[in-house]
């Protein structure tokens, strides 16, 4: 059991039934009344952001979230399959517990796996990947003005916005966090 005075970014806790984890916090002192803690957290199961002030000596039972680093092998039929790169397990995964984590992960790329008591809920790709581009419109001469982008189709089936010097064939490092384009590698 875990005081809300203890809440930390990122920090996982059961609440009301669900997981949650903590976003944003910040101790409040009023001037007149008791302190309070006002938390912005996500369900982790869900994905909604809820918020909420708690007392703080409020108590939660902390969550513990399991990571584990798997290589993604390849889909069929509508199931991903994964594996452990340590005991050679692989494990389906359908689409639902995915969303679009796999948008930037191409196969034998590895990633994250969270689950909370044996049920996996997301799919966390590297931070940063390097793709190909294999459709973008051909970038025109003249047209060089600043911050002038246009889309480009990477290997995964993914769209990403890319300056126009881009062209097909180049590789690209991607933020899989923002979905932006970072630079040509």
């Amino acid at each position: 059991m875990i005081t809300a005075g203890e809440f930390r970014n990122g920090l996982t806790f059961e609440f009301d039934g669900n997981v949650y984890q903590v976003i944003e916090f910040q101790h409040v002192k009023p001037g007149k009344g008791a302190a309070f803690v006002r938390t912005k957290m996500k369900n982790v199961i869900t994905g909604g952001v809820v918020e909420r002030s708690f007392n703080p000596t409020e108590k939660v039972e902390k969550a513990m979230i399991e990571r584990k680093s798997m290589e993604y092998l390849y889909e069929d039929s509508g199931l991903y399959y994964f594996m452990d790169p340590e005991t050679y397990e692989q494990e389906p995964l359908s689409e639902d517990q995915l969303g679009d984590a796999l948008k930037f992960v191409k196969e034998n790329m590895t990633v994250t796996i969270l689950s909370y008591k044996g049920n996996v809920f997301a799919v966390e790709p590297p931070n940063f990947v390097e793709l190909t581009v294999v459709e973008t419109e051909p970038g025109v001469k003249g047209n060089t003005a600043t911050n002038v982008t246009k889309p480009a189709k990477v290997e995964t089936g993914a769209i990403v916005t890319v300056p126009m010097f881009i062209n097909e064939g180049d590789v690209i490092k991607i933020d899989t966090r923002t979905s932006e384009y970072m630079s040509r590698v």
